[in-house]
């Protein structure tokens, strides 16, 4: 009955998005040392180099992050006009040879020297935001519901095309689910929405049996023990899938996961949720489950009660991408979806996907603050 009450008030949307946020990117940065310990004293001569790096881009990321929750309502307008051609140009600077940087056959990086970035992380927040704003465009001038699609599916092909390019299927994916969160919610009619999903889908299918390796990858996750694929496309899954299963209840203890020598490449970023099953058990994944429910419940609960239409769509974006990005990943993770590489929000390694994903907390936390009934507990409870 408390929790039904607690939850009933709006500033309940708030407190749980701080919380869960915190907790998580806490959890993460403790995982993060565990699971990367191994690999980072092999190749760097020190078990602390790759979570350093994680902490200094949460350092740098917090007064970011805080800056958005503070900045004006017309100031994400403004920016929201343009950011659809900023994404679109350095995603097509990534492609200029000299300047983009591969990692793992995928060309999505950009940087120079230690500072290396991955454009297409920032790229989701910025075009959900151009979203949110032509949706609020759109919905201010009473327009049909099909018209939804010829406004943003083209951005989004375009957008889709250049991250293509770098031949990253895997994020991708993820801006072809966001695509389908954001007409769901805009309300169009769910016979378009169908159609549209299934060529979407229908086309990454495409990409996928196209491409051997890529049709390893999904064939592995169906028998990834078996002798045909255990040695290659199968390996990450199989020892992802005995991570989760000899962690029992209570795991082996934080640190003492056995996996991560050698057998999981992808230990902090990809799998991470199969260490944290390892070393904390079945209630420390529960415990993940958990706090990345509470964030999504808040985020969309603060889109929810939005006053203005762009911070309703922007706010709702923001849920579907973390929601879609959790479940790859834990799907990756448990072997139920193909490997996609993609990180799990707050939890994983990657600067450049913690720094944008805070950058987006920060939007939706000054969102709720600009909602009145939020505000005004918020002004009684300052000292």
């Amino acid at each position: 009955m408390r929790t039904q009450n607690f939850l009933s008030k709006p500033i309940s949307s708030y407190y749980l998005l701080l919380v869960s946020a915190a907790s998580l990117t806490s959890l993460g940065l403790v995982m993060v040392l565990s699971a990367s310990s191994i690999r980072s004293l092999e190749t760097n001569g020190s078990s602390f180099s790759i979570v350093g790096r994680q902490i200094v881009f949460l350092i740098l990321a917090l007064p970011v992050g805080y800056i958005a929750s503070k900045l004006p309502f017309d100031r994400w307008v403004s920016i929201a006009r343009f950011s659809l051609v900023g994404s679109a140009l350095i995603l097509f600077i990534v492609q200029i040879p000299g300047v983009g940087h591969s990692v793992g056959g995928n060309r999505n990086w950009i940087g120079y020297g230690p500072v290396v970035i991955q454009p297409s992380e920032f790229v989701k927040f910025f075009l959900i935001l151009w979203a949110g704003y032509m949706l609020s465009r759109r919905e201010s001038r009473g327009s049909g519901s099909e018209n939804v699609i010829k406004l943003l599916v083209p951005a989004f092909l375009v957008i889709m095309a250049l991250i293509l390019r770098g031949r990253d299927l895997g994020t991708a994916a993820v801006f072809a689910a966001i695509l389908v969160g954001l007409l769901f919610v805009s309300g169009i009619q769910l016979r378009l929405l169908g159609i549209t999903s299934i060529l979407g889908f229908s086309a990454i299918v495409g990409m996928i049996i196209t491409v051997p390796q890529r049709m390893s990858r999904l064939l592995a996750v169906l028998k990834p023990f078996s002798p045909e694929y255990y040695k290659l496309a199968g390996w990450q899954p199989a020892h992802s899938i005995m991570g989760l299963a000899s962690g029992g209840l209570f795991g082996v203890g934080l640190g003492a996961s056995r996996q991560k020598w050698g057998n999981l490449a992808e230990a902090h970023t990809d799998f991470i949720f199969s260490v944290i099953g390892e070393e904390l058990g079945l209630l420390g994944t529960l415990a993940v489950l958990f706090l990345l429910s509470a964030l999504i419940y808040s985020i969309f609960k603060i889109a929810i009660r939005a006053h203005d239409a762009m911070t309703r769509y922007t706010c709702a974006g923001i849920g579907c991408w973390i929601l879609i990005q959790t479940v790859m990943n834990i799907g990756s993770a448990t072997s139920v979806l193909p490997v996609v590489g993609v990180t799990l929000p707050l939890v994983s390694y990657g600067g450049s996907s913690l720094f944008a994903t805070i950058i987006a907390l920060g939007f939706v936390l000054g969102a709720a603050r600009r909602d009145p009934a939020i505000s005004a507990v918020l002004k009684r409870e300052q000292p």
